[in-house]
This record gives structure tokens, C-alpha cells and sequence, in this order.
């Protein structure tokens, strides 16, 4: 006893000396030492009790518990019969006899090292350990204790980890399922026991809470029901001990309900009990007869929460109980209420005069809409707000897909819902205007951006506009009658602007200066904005079938979107003196932005236009294209503010490619960006994201086809020696280069610029062709030929400049994907035969040692060329094949290999799939007819060598870290066997077949790629299934037999558990049991003391 004392005040010492903050690493290091050391002796768990029976040292207590731990989890198969024993009895009574005492996180470690007991010795060593915990929940002062005991039951018995054969989990789960009625009984009753306790029985007179208000509230949709009584029961008064208990009770059914058969277990009492205890995160209001504190909310609310968990995980396991109809029908009415609770004011009778009007016609569907409604309308936060519109999405979804199914009774339909939909449209159009709700929408974030590159405002009003729009969808006329009047009333503060501009000299400022006037100018140009926003998103309702019935309303909104456009490059007011700029010009500009990005909305819609009415309405639509290009033009200059002559490009773009009026490069107006673009010098020239979208345009009028023309009206010879002059006054400077390759020793700066400037807008123009018609690409290359050849004589000389070869090679993949027919065969080999050349093994590894830089960037863009070139169909580009190969095997393979190089690998895996894929028969020249006649097994192999290298390293990635090309490349070969059989193929499947099944196993056996289990067993069972009988005749006693750490007799068990199934769902669960017992064994095996014979 003595030096059991002496060791508690030794470890104490050590325990308090290795977390004090003066103790070094090293003596942590040297403690930490120790103590493992002392763990590991036999029979130190004897010590660890009386430590824990003697001391109220959390840190040795702690310790002890771990090291009982250790010897449960780990060592339990070597403990002696009689440890066991004494262990077993030892444990509880420490637990009852602390539990209150010690901290609860020592109570709930304590609680687990015992359910670990019980999970290796229930029920056949340990037969009373589920009967114990039963007993303690029926026992008033120890029913916490019990229900600690019982979720932590839950957690480690129902769920067990993987130090568990599969026979044990199994039974593991059947013993449990056997006590689940039993259970459940228990805690149901507990529920009900505090809830009647603890309820108030008299009524008080509203507004009480605890008033028949309730009653009232529910109106007709719980008139006669049975349940109407229950739902409307006051609230309980719990105490803090009977809130602990109910909290514990419902985090027991929550982790219950996460896997027990719920369709069988569920009873409307049990459903009931739940939904009683969620009203508590309802009402956390002030009682009456008593400032409830902060505390008392937070446990309230713990409750609701709580309570609520349960509900999700029966909504989310799609319960079906036997009888379903009922038991929808209650969980709809008690959510119903709770909805009801959360949005109800203070004044019971205000919500009811609210709702009874829709109650009373429409019934139960319509109080949650308009219930939802209330709750969106008055919800303090924005994340509240938020969680409504996801709902109204939801249900506004439901609405138009079922509308879709009920063609015939669409109008009958909608009617019911046309007041709740019309009271959202404006509730969620108040809650984005300033002048509605100008506090609560100036908090909002519009700097920082979130993960979606947006701002918390633009994630505001993105998330309300899709409501609004999804309105628009089921109710277009109403919608759009809503919506027009609001616009046009900030519109007309905004064209009633001009006259306050006052012109002094040079300068022209806004002459509203009062501050009242100037913050109502910045709300209702910040409205205007959103509004102008709306209406661009709502562009898509008025084209297609409906375009006819709605024409008279878009040509209302475009007509008014052109004039307001037109006005503001007018008068410029982006470019006035403001009393407040910081505030009032960014909005001037925004509106201003917005008018023409709500304008390039309904290209589509001016496209339809032109197909469709343009003849008989030829002036109108002339004059639309007029006016919008003259209100864009004047912006694209330098002298603009960067965002407004963005969106004025971006319009322009639109038009070009959408539109594509005849009349359109004959305007004054693009006369006039022609010469601006062909004749800008460095000083003068846009910002190259402008510039290069006005190009792009540019290119677009010349390119693409004219519609409603035929192809002799094309005028494609004009166009196309238009297109060659925009591209020669482009390309001028660059194509200057050719010719003077020296001058990069003397101005490399320079150069770097040129190139960098004019292959991006030369790749953009590519790019906006590449699905456009074949006389539209001819015409592009045609243009573009000296620029390539250009590109070409240069390549070399800058490749030892990343970032140049970057861009160059960026505009060459362009170029493959969109131009290699009109380029030619001739002339593609040629750029391909310079990048084999040039790209040595050496400067494939200098560009590759820094990963994610401009020089992987060069190797990951020639990977993507050679994709395209060995996808291309017939025999042009075959000759290549072999070079590409032993580029990929030989030169880059070997780079990478050692090396992380995510980026790079998934491009080089992808185009040896694609090698392989598109050129099966240069390594298989087995003709359909040969393999008819011969069967699969005599393949005629060609380059066996670049197969058999290919599929190495395949499979050395599956030794790889990285899960991202393991599964990628687990997909290609699952690929490669469903398209071209490879692994019935007699090479792969006499020497390769095996060592893939075996490299995979392992992997589940590392539980290295866990994410993947699903993919690797189906590829293993897809290879299995090539030859089941050789799989488990041959493989499975080769594998067992290497297999370490297990003993003959255990590889027996595993070869015998492995059912000799052919169907995959069998394979899967064999494959599964092998890789757990595996583990399991292995476990046992490595924690069983040192000399113990093996049975």
C-alpha cells in the first residue's frame, strides 16, 4: 500500500510537471517516455485503479483511464480470465461510486472504457452490461448516469470500428436490435413522464404564452383533430435537473435513429413526445412573472435544437412506417405549429386576422406559404431570410414541375397559389430596395469577396432575384406588373437628373447638395440598380414559344433599357462633380453599368426579333441596334471608367454574336472602334480585357454567318479581306518580330509585351469561331497564317522564357482544337515535330522543379496539344505516335515519377489513356473477324514494350498519395476495359492481372484511399470476374499465403469467409469482410504479450 502511495505522488508529480508551461519539449519528450513505458507493463492496470480510487488529479486520472483503454482495445485477447474478471467488476462500481464527483469528461471516459469492455465480452463474459445500463435509466438518481452509458453504447457498439471481425459486428448489431423496443419504451417514458410533471395546468388569459392562443392560431387546419389538444398543451416549467435528463434523452434517440430500423420503431407517442420538447426553441421570449435570463434561453434552446436533430434524422432516413398516412400527417401538422410558434407577434390576434383569410379559402398549403412569408418578412437576420428563400426555392420548384404534369388544369392550379406567390413577389422586392429596408441592407458586405467571388450584398440580391424570377416563370403577366411600375418610378428620378446638371467651364457638377436629398438619391439609384438587375434576369421569360404573347411587354422593357442607356452616355454622368462622391458616383456609375448589362440580357430576345418580326417591324428593330451600339460606343475609351466601358463591351460582344444584324458594320458608330483598334498605339490603347473584347467583336461582324441569309448573300469575300486588314493593323508589331529573332538580346522586355498583348486576343478570337461554320474557321486562318508562322520561328527562341512559351503554347492548343483541319497535315507536323524537338528531357525537368509555375504550366498546355493530336481520327497524324510515346514514357514519366507534380501527372495519365484509347490497334491487331475465330486469347501484340511501360505506370500510381489522379487512372483502366476489354486481353491478363488486383487490395488494406472504396472494389471485381475460377484457385491462396502478421489458422478463417460468390454485390461484402478481419487479426495478433503461443 505503501509504495502505491509513493507511486500516486510520484505520477502525480510527473503529471502536473509535463503540462506546466515552463516544462521544455525535451523533458515532455523524456515524461511522455515514462509513461508509455510504465503502460506497457504487465499488470499495470492493477496500479491505474488504485490511482483512480485515490486521487482528484484530473491529469492522473485521465491517464489511468487511457491506459485502461490501451489495454481493452489493444490487449484484451492476451488478459488473463481472472484480470478480465476482476476488471469488469472493478470498473462500475468505480463508476457509480465517482460519478458525481469527478469532472464529466472523466465520467464519460470512464463510461467508455466500460461499453469497450462490453463490446468485447457481451454477452457471453460480460452477460449483465446492457441489463446494468437499463437498470440505472429506471433509477431516478442515476437515470443521467445510464443514459451517458447508453449513447455512448450507441456510438461504440452500433458503429464499431475496425478493431472488430465482422462476425463479432454483425452480432454486435443483432443484440442490439433486440433491445431497441425496450429502449426506446424507456426513453419515451421519461419524456412523457417530465413533460406531464413539469406542465402547467391552468390556462392563463392571453396574451400568456400559455394562453389557448394556440388554438386559435391553428385555425382550420387542426379543427377536429385529435391531436389539436396536444399540440396546444401549455408549455412545461422544466428545472435544470429535468432539462439535463430530457437533453440526454433526446441525444440518445438522435444517435439512435441514425441506424435502427426506424419504419418499425417509430410510434405516434414517441413522435409526439419529440415535437412537445421542440416547442422550447420556439419561445424564448421574457415570461411574465419573471425576466427569463440569458441562460435559461440558451438551455430552451438547446432543448428545440435537440429535439429538431431527432425530427432530421427521420425526415432524412426517409422513414415509412406501416401506417405512413398518419404518421405524414402528424409530422406535417406538429412542423406546421412549430412554424407557427416562430412566426407568430406578440399579439396572438394580429397573425390570426393575417392568416385567416387564406386559411379559411385555401386551406393548409397556403397557411405554410403564408407563414413562411411572415417569417421572411420579419426575420431579423439575413441568414434567416436566407433559410426562407431556400425553402420558397424549394417549394416553388415543386410548384413548376408539378404545374408541368397538370397541363390541363394549369390556370386552377396556379389561382389557388396566385396571392401567396403575388405577397412573396413583393415582400422579397421590399427587402432588396433601400427606401424599404435602407438599415438593415446598408450592413450588408460589398468589398470583401466570399469563395463564389461575390460579395455578401451580390449573394443578397442573387439569391433573391432567382425567387423573383422563378415568380416570374409561374406568373409572367402578374410578375411582370409588379415589377415595371417600381422600375419606371426610379427610372424617372433618374432621367429627371439632367436638370440639375449645372456646366461651369470645363466642369459639370450635380447641383443636389442637401443631405436629405442626396441619401434619397443614393436609395433610389441603388434600387434602380437591383431593378435593372431583376429585370436582365427575368430576359429568359420572354423568348421561345412565349415570344409572340409577350412581345409587346419586352419591346416595352427593351425600348426603355435603350433609352436609359442612351441618356447616360449622353450626358456622361458617370463624369460629374457630386456632393458626395465617395457615395453618389459609384452609384451614377452602377446604374449606368447595369442599364447596359440588363440590355445585352435580351440579345436573345433582339435575336428572336430579327428571325422573327423583322420584316414587318424593319425600322424598329434598325433603330433598337442603332441606339444601343451609339449608347455603347461612346464608352470604349480610356478616358471611361473601367467597369461602365466594360459593360458597354461586353454588349457590344452580345450583339455581334447573338444578334448578328447585316447593317451592323456599315453604323458610324463601329466605323469609328475600327479605326480606334486598327490605329491605337501603346499610350493610347485599352486595358487588354477591353481591348480584347471589342476585337473579338470586331471579328464576330466579319465572321460569323449573317441568319435569315443564304450562303450566296454571305458576302464572304468582302468579309473575308475585311477580316485580313483588322487582323494585319493587330498582329502589325508582332508580326514585325519575324524576321529580327536577335532583337530579343537587345529589348526581350518589349518583346515579352508584344507577345503578351497579341497572342491572348488572337486565341480569343480562335476560341469564339471554334463552333462556328467551316467557311468562318477558313476565313479566321486565312488571317491569322503569317501570325502562326510567326509564332512558330519564334517558339524556340523563347523557350527558355516560360511565361512567353506559356502564352504561346496557349494559343497553339487553341489552335489545334479549333483550326487543325483548315491548318493542314503538313503544317500541323511541323509545329509538332518542333515541340518534340524542343522539349528535351532537360528542359522538361527544368520547367517541371517548380510546381505550379509558369514552366509546368508550359509542360501541362504541350500534354493538352498532343491530347488533341492523338484524338484525331484516320491516319494523318499516326507517324507521330511513336514519338509522342516515348516523350511521354521516356522523358516526362520519369520527371514526374519521384515527384508530386498533381498537375502535370493528370495530363500526362490523360494522354496515355488517350493513346490508348483512340489507337487500340497500333499495340492490338486483332481484326473482329480474328478474335471471332480464334477467341480473345490469341492477341497479335504489337509494341509490347510501350503497353507493358504504359500500364507500369499506371499501376505505380496506385502506390501514390494522391487520390485525385488514383482515381482518375482507376477510371481509364475501368474505361479501357469496358471499350476495349483490357483485362480479358491474354498479355494484361496473364502478367499484369494479378499484380493490379493485388496493388489494390493492399490500398483497402492501408486505408490509404478510404474515399474510394466503392471504385477500387468494382475494379477489382471487374478484373476478378475476367477468370473467377484462376481468382480464387490461384490468387487468393497466393495472396492470404503473403499476407503478415497472421497465422495459418487465421488464413484458414479468411479463405473460408470469402464465399466463392460471382454476383458483385456478394464479391463486395467478401472483399469488405477480408480487408476488416484482415485488420482485425492483425490487430490482435501485434498486441498479444511477447511469447504467447498461438493456438
Amino acid at each position: 500500500m505503501a509504495s502505491e502511495e509513493a507511486s500516486l505522488r510520484a505520477l502525480e508529480g510527473l503529471m502536473t510537471e509535463f503540462f506546466h508551461s515552463c516544462t521544455t519539449n525535451e523533458r515532455k519528450r523524456e515524461i511522455e517516455e515514462l509513461l508509455n513505458n510504465f503502460a506497457q507493463q504487465t499488470g499495470a492496470w492493477r496500479h491505474c485503479m488504485f490511482f483512480l480510487s485515490n486521487t482528484r488529479n484530473e491529469y492522473v486520472m485521465m491517464y489511468s483511464l487511457t491506459v485502461f483503454e490501451n489495454l481493452v482495445n489493444k490487449m484484451w485477447i492476451g488478459v488473463a480470465s481472472q484480470d478480465k474478471m476482476e476488471i469488469r467488476s472493478c470498473l462500475p462500481k468505480l463508476l457509480l461510486a465517482q460519478h458525481k464527483s469527478v469532472p464529466y469528461f472523466i465520467r464519460n471516459k470512464l463510461c467508455k472504457v466500460i461499453v469497450d469492455i462490453g463490446r468485447q465480452d457481451w454477452p457471453m463474459f460480460y452477460h449483465d452490461f446492457f441489463t446494468n445500463t437499463l437498470q440505472l435509466i429506471q433509477s431516478p438518481a442515476l437515470a443521467p448516469l445510464g443514459l451517458v452509458m447508453l449513447k455512448t453504447t450507441s456510438e461504440e457498439l452500433a458503429c464499431p470500428r475496425e478493431d472488430l471481425s465482422v462476425a463479432r459486428k454483425e452480432e454486435l448489431r443483432k443484440l442490439l436490435l433486440e433491445q431497441v423496443p425496450t429502449v426506446l419504451g424507456l426513453l419515451t417514458g421519461i419524456l412523457e413522464t417530465y413533460w406531464d410533471k413539469h406542465s402547467v395546468i391552468a390556462s392563463t388569459p392571453p396574451p400568456s404564452p400559455t394562453s389557448g392562443e394556440s388554438m386559435e392560431l391553428l385555425g382550420s387546419l387542426f379543427q377536429g383533430s385529435q391531436y389539436s389538444k396536444l399540440l396546444c398543451q401549455p408549455m412545461a416549467a422544466l428545472d435544470n435537473e429535468s432539462h439535463q435528463l430530457c437533453c440526454l434523452v433526446l441525444e440518445c434517440l438522435a444517435h439512435l435513429f441514425s441506424w435502427i430500423p426506424l419504419s418499425t420503431s417509430i410510434t405516434p407517442t414517441l413522435l409526439a413526445s419529440i415535437f412537445h420538447f421542440a416547442r422550447f426553441g420556439c419561445d424564448l421570449r421574457p415570461k411574465l412573472n419573471g425576466q427569463q435570463n440569458e441562460a435559461n434561453k440558451v438551455d430552451r434552446a438547446r432543448l428545440g435544437l435537440l429535439s429538431m436533430t431527432c425530427v432530421n434524422e427521420l425526415v432524412s432516413k426517409n422513414c415509412v412506417p406501416m401506417d405512413f398516412e398518419e404518421y405524414l400527417l402528424r409530422m406535417f401538422q406538429q412542423t406546421f405549429f412549430l412554424l407557427q410558434r416562430l412566426t407568430r407577434e406578440n399579439n396572438a390576434h394580429t397573425i390570426k386576422s393575417r392568416l385567416q383569410e387564406l386559411d379559411e379559402r385555401y386551406g393548409s398549403i397556403l397557411n405554410l406559404t403564408r407563414a413562411l412569408v411572415h417569417e421572411q418578412t420579419h426575420s431579423p437576420t439575413h441568414e434567416g431570410y436566407f433559410a426562407c428563400l431556400d425553402i420558397w426555392s424549394v417549394f416553388l420548384d415543386f410548384l413548376t414541375t408539378k404545374i408541368k404534369s397538370r397541363l390541363p388544369d394549369r390556370e386552377s392550379v396556379l389561382n389557388r397559389y396566385k396571392d401567396a406567390l403575388g405577397l412573396l413577389l413583393r415582400e422579397v422586392l421590399n427587402r432588396i430596395q433601400f427606401r424599404c429596408n435602407q438599415a438593415q441592407l446598408e450592413e450588408l458586405d460589398d468589398e470583401t469577396l466570399d469563395d463564389d467571388q461575390q460579395t455578401e450584398w451580390q449573394r443578397y440580391l442573387r439569391q433573391s432575384l432567382e425567387v423573383v424570377a422563378k415568380v416570374m416563370e409561374l406568373l409572367p403577366s402578374y410578375a411582370f406588373s409588379t415589377l415595371f411600375p417600381v422600375l419606371q418610378e426610379n427610372l424617372d428620378v433618374y432621367l429627371g437628373l439632367q436638370q440639375f446638371i449645372v456646366t461651369t467651364g470645363t466642369s459639370r457638377r450635380l447641383n443636389i447638395t442637401a443631405e436629405n436629398d442626396c441619401r434619397r438619391l443614393h436609395c433610389s439609384l441603388r434600387d434602380l440598380s437591383s431593378l435593372l438587375q431583376a429585370v436582365g434576369r427575368l430576359a429568359e421569360y420572354f423568348i421561345g414559344d412565349i415570344f409572340a404573347a409577350r412581345f409587346s411587354d419586352a419591346l416595352a422593357v427593351v425600348e426603355r433599357l435603350v433609352e436609359v442607356t442612351c441618356y447616360g452616355s449622353q450626358t456622361s454622368l458617370y463624369d460629374l462633380e457630386t456632393a458626395v462622391p465617395s457615395v453618389l458616383k459609384p452609384d451614377l456609375i452602377d446604374v449606368h453599368a447595369q442599364a447596359l448589362a440588363a440590355l445585352q440580357a435580351y440579345s436573345h430576345w433582339l435575336a428572336q426579333f430579327y428571325s422573327e418580326v423583322h420584316s414587318q417591324n424593319q425600322s424598329q428593330f434598325i433603330n433598337l441596334i442603332k441606339s444601343a451600339i451609339d449608347a455603347s460606343s461612346p464608352l470604349i475609351t480610356t478616358k471611361v471608367p473601367e467597369k461602365l466601358m466594360l459593360s458597354a463591351c461586353h454588349l457590344m460582344v452580345s450583339i455581334t454574336s447573338t444578334v448578328r444584324p447585316v447593317f451592323l458594320v456599315t453604323l458610324p458608330a463601329v466605323q469609328n472602334i475600327f479605326n480606334l483598334i486598327t490605329t491605337q498605339n501603346q499610350t493610347r490603347r485599352l486595358p487588354q480585357e477591353a481591348h480584347m473584347l471589342v476585337c473579338r467583336a470586331l471579328s464576330n461582324m466579319l465572321l460569323l454567318p449573317w441568319p435569315n441569309l443564304p450562303e450566296s448573300e454571305q458576302q464572304w469575300q468582302t468579309r473575308s479581306s475585311n477580316h485580313a486588314s483588322l487582323l494585319a493593323a493587330l498582329t502589325r508589331e508582332y508580326r514585325i518580330l519575324r524576321g529580327t529573332v536577335n532583337i530579343t538580346s537587345r529589348q526581350p522586355g518589349l518583346n515579352d509585351t508584344v507577345i503578351q498583348q497579341t497572342l491572348p486576343v488572337l486565341r480569343d478570337i480562335v476560341d469564339s469561331v471554334s463552333s462556328e461554320s467551316t467557311k468562318s474557321r477558313q476565313i479566321c486562318y486565312q488571317s491569322l497564317q503569317e501570325s502562326v508562322q510567326v509564332s512558330l520561328t519564334h517558339f524556340p527562341v523563347f523557350i527558355q522564357q516560360p511565361d512567353v512559351t506559356d502564352e504561346m503554347l496557349a494559343f497553339f492548343l487553341t489552335l489545334f482544337q479549333a483550326l487543325r483541319v483548315q491548318m493542314g497535315v503538313a503544317f500541323t507536323g511541323q509545329i509538332i515535330h518542333t515541340f518534340l524537338s524542343m522539349f528535351t528531357r532537360e528542359q522538361l525537368a527544368a520547367s517541371i522543379l517548380h510546381e505550379g509555375s509558369a514552366g509546368c504550366r508550359v509542360v501541362q498546355k504541350f500534354l493538352k496539344i498532343l491530347q488533341v493530336v492523338v484524338q484525331e481520327p484516320g491516319q494523318a497524324f499516326k507517324p507521330f505516335l511513336p514519338s509522342i510515346l516515348s516523350l511521354c514514357m521516356e522523358q516526362v514519366y520519369p520527371v514526374v515519377a519521384e515527384r508530386s507534380s498533381p498537375d502535370i501527372k493528370a495530363e500526362m495519365f490523360e494522354l496515355l489513356y488517350q493513346i490508348l484509347h483512340q489507337n487500340w490497334r497500333y499495340f492490338f491487331k486483332t481484326s473482329v473477324l480474328t478474335s471471332v475465330q480464334r477467341g480473345d486469347s490469341e492477341d497479335t501484340m504489337e509494341n509490347e514494350a510501350q503497353f507493358t511501360a504504359a500500364m507500369q505506370a499506371f499501376g505505380q500510381s496506385f502506390l501514390q498519395p494522391d487520390i485525385h489522379i488514383f482515381k482518375q487512372n482507376l477510371c481509364y483502366l475501368e474505361s479501357l476495359n469496358s471499350k476495349h476489354k483490357l483485362y480479358h486481353r491474354k498479355l494484361f491478363r496473364t502478367s499484369m492481372l494479378f499484380h493490379f488486383i493485388n496493388v489494390l487490395l493492399q490500398v483497402l488494406l492501408h486505408k490509404s484511399h478510404d474515399l474510394l472504396q466503392e471504385e477500387i472494389t468494382l475494379a477489382i471485381y471487374n478484373m476478378a470476374s475476367v477468370d473467377f475460377d484462376a481468382f480464387y484457385s490461384a490468387f487468393m491462396p497466393e495472396f492470404l499465403n503473403g499476407c503478415h502478421g497472421v497465422d495459418s489458422s487465421q488464413r484458414a478463417v479468411l479463405a473460408r469467409n470469402f464465399k466463392l460468390e460471382q454476383d458483385l454485390p456478394s464479391f463486395t461484402q467478401s472483399v469488405q469482410r477480408l480487408v476488416n478481419d484482415l485488420r482485425y487479426y492483425r490487430l490482435c495478433n501485434s498486441s498479444l504479450p511477447t511469447g504467447t503461443i498461438k493456438l
